[in-house]
């Protein structure tokens, strides 16, 4: 038996993790049942019917049982892609074994689920060693039930320090003939486990943030062409609070994000695609703030930047600091003040006024964002130049190049997308670029 793979996702914005078998319930499965039928915004882009932590000791044989019979069932239909995470330690060969054994029943087509599986998700992997064993292991798999060798992706979950070494490795190990390690593709920050390996201690008990696992876990994906995705915010009803990490991932440049329930999923799946429209923000103590449009003015409402008129010009109140500015002074204060967040529709015109300007010859524009500020009633017109060359358009193409993978790869999304942003524009910005 053959089955051929395409792993053509560049970006995944979603890690959604369901238990396997939950115990005491008339049906086991439930939890699987319901995440197998999602849809639309709410169905992840990485399905992980999660056969280690999230489901008990005593119920995995069974789990293994409920992924076999919900996929058979509803693979077929499922937007996403579909990774079961088996149990492994790096050092317990008796839970490797158990694993593997998982993977065996997981994979075997005469149970009907593999044909819509694309690949295993492996947690507590040490050294580059232990990735090599599960490797191997998921060849061997592939062997024994007649599957094309790589045809299962393998994703690992970094969340030891061996692990985290272990990503300065992936370059030089991988493609070498001794291994199928360009099976890998997703690399998934666990946090929880990392805390527990590294003896690290906070005053409350919470966890450390871990920026530095974060960057590393990126910058180990992009050397090696692989995909990395932020542990889980398990906090489920801080809404502001799962949309900064995000933002502060994305900035990494790791997109991806494990989400624990469809509403974090719905959030994830958003939150990297260009906004609907643009807005304006304020830098005010550190902190930006997003300005109110009106009339086609950017309007501050809060107490702590002030702005008065004087027969000689304005007096600007910020931070404790009190300044006396003509004009030309304010104008160029508030610009460094001031910073705006481009819509879809804005990176979509950008772009192709750059790609025009190119045909005609020319290697660089200057692009202009101006409103009007109304600060304590009293209106300043400002106005930024940005100089466009290919550097720039480049780096503007990633979130068209995000939003171009989600609408090719998720078709469930089209009508969602199309009444978030309008038809015309889900058209440009999907030719834009090509």
């Amino acid at each position: 038996m053959s089955i051929k793979r395409h792993y053509e996702r560049e970006f995944v914005r979603t890690f959604f993790t369901s238990p396997t078998a939950v115990e005491g319930e008339d049906d086991s499965a439930k939890m699987l049942r319901s995440a197998a039928q999602l849809t639309g915004m709410q169905a992840p882009d990485v399905w992980v019917p999660d056969n280690e932590d999230a489901t008990a000791p005593s119920m995995r044989d069974e789990g293994v049982e409920n992924i076999v019979e919900v996929v058979s069932e509803y693979g077929a239909d499922f937007p996403g892609e579909i990774h079961p995470r088996i149990v492994w330690h790096r050092d317990d060969p008796a839970t490797r074994y158990q694993g593997f054994q998982h993977m065996l029943e997981i994979a075997d087509p005469a149970n009907g689920a593999i044909e819509h599986i694309d690949g295993f998700v492996v947690p507590e992997v040490g050294d580059i060693d232990d990735w090599k064993k599960a490797d191997e292991f998921i060849t061997i798999v592939e062997n024994e039930h007649g599957l094309a060798e790589g045809s299962l992706s393998m994703s690992v979950i970094v969340e030891s320090g061996a692990a985290e070494l272990a990503l300065g490795d992936l370059r030089t190990e991988m493609g070498k003939p001794a291994n199928n390690l360009e099976r890998l593709f997703l690399l998934v920050d666990g946090e929880v486990d990392y805390t527990k390996d590294m003896r690290a201690m906070t005053p409350t008990g919470e966890l450390p943030e871990w920026p530095e696992l974060r960057h590393n876990t990126s910058r180990g994906a992009s050397a090696a062409g692989l995909v990395a995705v932020d542990g889980p915010y398990d906090d489920i009803r801080d809404v502001d609070g799962y949309n900064e990490r995000m933002t502060e991932n994305q900035a990494k440049g790791m997109i991806g994000i494990w989400s624990l329930t469809p509403g974090q999923v719905v959030e994830a799946n958003k939150s990297p695609l260009p906004p609907k429209t643009g807005s304006w923000l304020l830098e005010v103590d550190d902190r930006e703030i997003e300005l109110e449009a009106a009339d086609g003015k950017q309007i501050y409402n809060g107490d702590k930047v002030r702005l008065e008129t004087t027969d000689s010009g304005y007096v600007l109140h910020t931070g404790g600091e009190t300044a006396e500015l003509d004009e030309d002074e304010l104008r160029k204060k508030l610009l460094d003040m001031t910073a705006y967040v481009p819509s879809m529709d804005d990176i979509v015109d950008s772009m192709e006024e750059f790609e025009a300007a190119k045909e005609a010859g020319k290697g660089a524009i200057a692009m202009t964002q101006s409103t009007t500020l109304v600060i304590d009633g009293v209106e300043i017109d400002i106005e930024k130049d940005r100089m466009w060359d290919e550097a720039t358009y480049q780096a503007a193409q990633t979130p068209i190049t995000l939003f171009q993978d989600v609408y090719e790869h998720r078709p469930d999304q089209h009508e969602e997308l199309a009444e978030m942003y309008g038809a015309d524009i889900v058209e440009r910005a999907t030719n834009v670029g090509n």
